[in-house]
This record gives structure tokens, C-alpha cells and sequence, in this order.
């Protein structure tokens, strides 16, 4: 009896003992569960408000999502460097023109013929995405809410993000306020972890470029494809001069660089190695990469080919044996000899999916050898030592189109660096800052101001001076687009509005509004259709003539080596159906009087195969498009 009573004892204390450490748990859940949401800047979200504040974060999911799309599209910028034109000697910008979009060169040479750099850093992609952000969740539309009774406070807007292998962190601070009836909700700090693989492309990529850069894998392979197509070194037998068109061994040049550089791979499984051959053109970068990456050339890019000696626009080769004192050769042989310089574009493109990162390079070889791998210019990084130090006095006014007053924050750009000044105040009836900046040759004044264009003066703050900015209006207008008079429904359309060197890409229908100002326009639609089109694979074999080993090698005999290039079946899911472009001088009073801007494009039918995929893309350049406001 008494032993039961002890063992019912002890049960009940180790139930009780069990029911204290679960009440503990929940208290420690629930208070830490407080302070998350404490440090978060968002309380407990009741039902009614849920679904406007899923919308909200849906917003900040959808604008990281297009800024990661516009950074891995434009070489790792959204805001891009400003643009050097190319020169005849020279004939690389900047950037490299893909279908109408601009994407900066990682690795290129100036019009003046200096290798330069501008490959961003992680840094600066997540500055640039923040920066984009902060402009983009304010368009978050709230209208269908509001009509139903809910009533929003928004404040101001700054962002964080971090890019990181697969995602992307999101810490969006935001003064939110939502009612509806009775019930109120707030929050500051709104965070969304939003998937991308934005920061493995960045990593492969920069492998990439870093190999490039180390061994130069890109011109070797240009070295190789020079000496196998072109005439470089050789001799053939022979007692009459040998001749080369250069235009003709320009043209093969192109078409072996198109044949040969999508051949080249990156060490990894998304490729089949039919022949052991093959692992010619594959590269190592310290880790198997498990999505596609494609090296790019066409012949439609811009090429610098020049060969010495030439004469007229020919190669010449006279031939040994024929000359006095040489008959006791007994045979005669034409040996020939050209130098090079040669330079063309590559771009690396990485994708998985819809994602996709592309930049491109400049593979230069001079005097038939790589170019020099440390001789390079880059663009320097962010120095703050040079805000530190402002001793040069400038008196800057800011103005708009006509000539009143405009309050502006004004920064001061020099490089990559970038400087607070201060803000434009009344004096004497004008928006005047006076103050002191750093010391820097073509830096930048930068004018901000709401409801305007950002504005920028050139200047050498070297010695004191006054500067006056004048700020273009910008007015906000829906965008339109239509094809052959209809709304586009299943399509969708990349419209570009082009003034001097600004140019403004929408993605429509997911982007539908844009800014605009006063002033000439080149306007160009792309529109995308469903496609089926496929890209037969294909197994090809390529041979060329090497030198024999011995003597008859010496001679110029050759043999022939071949080996197997497999381009694998590929299908183009979407390709454009429509488009245009036009020329178009946009005034102020159409911006202020209209609400919107309705692009209407021609329609050219849905391709059904290749050669129609690249008529439909010719006639972009000669169809115009019909611009109206509404």
C-alpha cells in the first residue's frame, strides 16, 4: 500500500515537473517572439490588413527580382558607367550592343587605345539594387485596395540587400500605416528573402573573368584560331608569289571565331564530351559549375583587324629559289610571314532557367601574341579619404527649364566616388549652396531634386567658380503598347526610350509607367511572342592541316588532325513577333496635358524557323511605330 502511494506520488510530481517546462517553453517562445517582432518594427498583423501587407512584400519580391534581372543582364549594373564611344582606330565603346541593350565591357580597350577595367564588385551591385529599390517600391500600386475601404500612410524608403549563392536579403525600412473600420496596423523594418541565384552567377562569373585575366584563356584560343584560318607563319612549295585578300581573311576570321568560341566550355555538367579531343576547349576554375555557360561572338559586332605588311588590301609572299645564286636548291618554296593585331568581343553568359548574367571582354592580340595581362586601367573603387578633404569653394545654383528657382541636393562625383555636399537654400531670391568640394579633373556635380530629372555639370574643382544647373521637369505617364492596333495579352515587350546618352528600358507589361522629360527620342519596341522553334543539334567534325614533325615539317608538309564539335538541340521558347522604332520629339505640354503614352508597333507574325527569327529581328530597324498620348 504504501509503496503505490509513493509511486503515485512521484508520477504526479513528474507530471507536474513536465507541465512547468512546457508552460516555460511557450513563455520563452512567446516573449522571444515579442522581441523579434520588436526589433523588426512590425506588432501582430490582423487578418483583415494581412492581405495588404502580403501585396506590400509581394512588391519588394517582384522590384528585387527585376533589379537582379536588370544587374544580371547589364554585367553586374543597373546604373551603368558613363559611356566612352569607340574611334576608328579602335572601335570598342564602353559597352557592347546586344540586341539594343548596352552591357559594360568587364575588360575593354578605349577609343585611344588604353586596356581598361569596370567590372563591378559585389558592393556596388548591392549599392546599385538598393539604390533601385528605393525608387521602385514607392510605384507599389495600392489603388484596388483603397477602393475597398483601406486607407495606407507611406514614409520614406531606404533599403538593404545582401546577395548571397542563392537568394537575396531584403531589409526594406518603411514607415507603413494600414487601416481599415476599426482595425489599425504599423511597421518599419519590412525584410523578404527573395530566390536568386544572382550571387552564384556573380561568383562563377568572376572566376571566370579572373582565369581569363590570369592565363588569358580567351586569346589563346583567338592565337589558335588566327594560325589555323589565317596566314600567319608557313611556306609552301612553290616559284610563284602567294596572295591574300584581306578582307577575305578578315571574313574567315569571323566565321571561324562564330564556329569556334561557343565551343568553348567551363569545367562542369551541362555539356556532353563526345571526343577526348574536345577537352581542348575546356576551361577549370577550381569547381564543376552545374548550370549553362555560353561564350559568344558574331560577326555583327565590331572587330579591329590589322596585318603587316599589306599593300592595297593584300598579303604578298614572293618566292625563295628563283633568285640569282639560289639554283642549287633545285626547288623554290614561298615562306611568308604577317603580324597581327586583332581584337573582337566575347560575351560569357550564365543562366539556369530565367536567370541569366552576361558580360562581355575584349580579347585583344597584338603582334600575333596576347595582350599584356597587367596592363590594364581600372576604375578605382570608393576612396572616402576624398570627401574627407574639400578646399576648392564653389557657388552652385539650381534652376528649372524656365529659369525659376529649384531647391536641389547636390553631390559631387569623382570616379567612382561619391560625395555629399548639401542642399540648395533661398538667397537674394535664388537656390544657391555654397560650399566646399574636393579637388578633382572632370568630376561631376549632381543635382537632385523631386519631380526632376537628376542633373549633372562637368567641372575641374581646382579653383573656385560658379556653377548653374539647369533641371529638366520629369513627368510620370502610363505606358502603352499595342501591336497591329491590339493589346498585347500574351506577349510581352521591351520598349527603350533613347535621349543623347540616356536610355530608360521598360519590361512591359510587368513595368508599365515611366519618366520622361522634354526632348528628342529614339524609341524602339521589341515584342515577344510564344515560339517553338528548334535548334537542331548537331555533331560536326573539324579538321585542320598541323606541320608534319621532321624535316618535312620544315618543308611546310602537313597531316590532317580532326575532332568532333556536339552543339546540343535547343529550343527558342520566345521570339519577336513585333516592333519598330521611331524617332520622336516629346514636348512639355504633351507630358503635362496627356496621362499616358501608347506605342503601337507593327505585327510580323510568329517565326517558324530560324531565317525567320532573324528577318523578324532586321525588321525592327525599318518598321516604324505609331506614338500617341492620351
Amino acid at each position: 500500500m504504501k509503496e503505490n502511494l509513493e509511486k503515485r506520488f512521484l508520477n504526479c510530481k513528474n507530471a507536474q515537473v513536465s507541465i512547468f517546462v512546457i508552460v516555460a517553453i511557450v513563455i520563452l517562445a512567446v516573449v522571444g517572439f515579442y522581441f523579434i517582432l520588436k526589433e523588426t518594427g512590425v506588432s501582430a498583423i490582423p487578418k483583415e490588413i494581412e492581405p495588404v501587407y502580403l501585396y506590400y512584400l509581394s512588391c519588394i519580391e517582384q522590384d528585387t527580382s527585376n533589379g537582379a534581372l536588370l544587374l544580371g543582364q547589364q554585367g553586374g549594373y543597373i546604373q551603368q558607367p558613363e559611356f566612352s564611344p569607340g574611334s576608328e582606330y579602335m572601335p570598342f565603346s564602353s559597352q557592347l550592343d546586344f540586341f539594343g541593350t548596352g552591357v559594360p565591357y568587364w575588360y575593354y580597350i578605349s577609343g585611344n587605345g588604353i586596356l581598361k577595367e569596370q567590372k563591378p564588385s559585389l558592393v556596388k551591385m548591392e549599392s546599385q539594387l538598393d539604390e533601385f529599390l528605393e525608387e521602385q517600391i514607392n510605384l507599389c500600386d495600392f489603388s484596388e485596395f483603397e477602393k475597398k475601404g483601406f486607407e495606407l500612410s507611406i514614409g520614406d524608403v531606404t533599403a538593404e540587400t545582401t546577395i548571397r549563392d542563392s537568394s537575396i536579403d531584403v531589409s526594406v525600412n518603411q514607415d507603413l500605416v494600414i487601416s481599415f473600420g476599426s482595425s489599425t496596423w504599423k511597421g518599419s523594418l519590412h525584410k523578404k528573402t527573395v530566390n536568386s541565384n544572382l550571387g552564384k552567377f556573380y561568383e562563377i562569373a568572376e572566376k571566370i573573368y579572373e582565369k581569363n585575366k590570369d592565363e588569358m584563356f580567351l586569346e589563346n584560343y583567338g592565337i589558335d584560331v588566327l594560325r589555323l584560318y589565317a596566314p600567319v607563319d608557313g611556306s609552301e612549295i612553290g616559284c610563284s608569289p602567294k596572295i591574300w585578300q584581306a578582307d577575305n581573311v578578315k571574313d574567315e576570321l569571323m566565321n571561324a571565331l562564330e564556329a569556334n568560341i561557343p565551343a568553348v566550355k567551363i569545367k562542369g555538367d551541362y555539356y556532353k564530351l563526345n571526343e577526348k579531343e574536345n577537352e581542348y576547349f575546356i576551361q577549370d576554375i577550381g569547381e564543376d559549375v552545374d548550370f549553362n555557360v555560353n561564350f559568344m561572338y558574331s560577326k555583327q559586332w565590331p572587330l579591329k583587324l590589322e596585318i603587316w605588311p599589306s599593300e592595297d588590301g593584300l598579303l604578298k609572299a614572293e618566292p625563295v629559289g628563283l633568285q640569282e645564286g639560289m639554283g642549287m636548291l633545285g626547288f623554290c618554296y614561298t615562306p611568308y610571314h604577317f603580324v597581327y593585331d586583332f581584337a573582337y568581343p566575347v560575351l560569357v553568359q550564365l543562366y539556369s532557367g530565367s536567370e541569366i548574367f552576361q558580360f562581355p571582354v575584349v580579347v585583344f592580340i597584338e603582334k600575333n601574341n596576347p595582350r599584356e595581362a597587367l596592363d590594364v586601367e581600372g576604375l578605382p573603387d570608393v576612396v572616402p579619404e576624398l570627401c574627407e578633404h574639400k578646399n576648392t569653394k564653389l557657388e552652385v545654383y539650381t534652376y528649372n527649364t524656365n529659369l525659376e528657382p529649384v531647391s536641389a541636393n547636390i553631390k559631387f562625383k569623382c570616379f567612382d566616388t561619391t560625395c555629399d555636399i548639401g542642399k540648395t537654400s533661398e538667397k537674394d531670391g535664388e537656390q544657391v549652396l555654397s560650399a566646399l568640394f574636393p579637388q578633382c579633373v572632370n568630376g561631376f556635380i549632381v543635382a537632385n531634386s523631386e519631380g526632376y530629372k537628376t542633373g549633372k555639370y562637368q567641372i575641374s574643382t581646382i579653383e573656385e567658380n560658379a556653377v548653374n544647373i539647369v533641371l529638366d521637369k520629369e513627368y510620370e505617364l502610363e505606358l502603352g503598347v499595342k501591336k497591329d492596333n491590339n493589346e498585347i495579352k500574351n506577349d510581352y515587350a521591351v520598349i527603350t526610350f533613347t535621349k543623347e546618352s540616356e536610355v530608360k528600358t521598360i519590361a512591359y507589361p510587368e513595368q508599365n509607367k515611366i519618366k520622361l522629360t522634354e526632348g528628342e527620342y529614339e524609341i524602339k519596341a521589341y515584342i515577344y511572342g510564344n515560339s517553338t522553334i528548334k535548334l537542331q543539334g548537331s555533331s560536326t567534325q573539324k579538321c585542320v592541316d598541323i606541320p608534319k614533325s621532321g624535316i618535312l615539317g620544315f618543308f611546310g608538309a602537313t597531316k590532317e588532325k580532326c575532332f568532333t564539335l556536339t552543339i546540343p538541340e535547343q529550343v527558342v521558347s520566345f521570339a519577336v513577333s513585333g516592333g519598330g522604332k521611331q524617332n520622336y520629339y516629346i514636348t512639355e505640354q504633351e507630358l503635362k496635358d496627356s496621362k499616358k503614352i501608347v506605342i503601337n508597333a507593327d505585327g510580323f507574325g510568329i517565326p517558324t524557323k530560324v531565317e525567320e527569327l532573324q528577318v523578324n529581328y532586321n525588321q525592327i530597324e525599318v518598321s516604324r511605330l505609331d506614338v500617341r498620348f492620351e
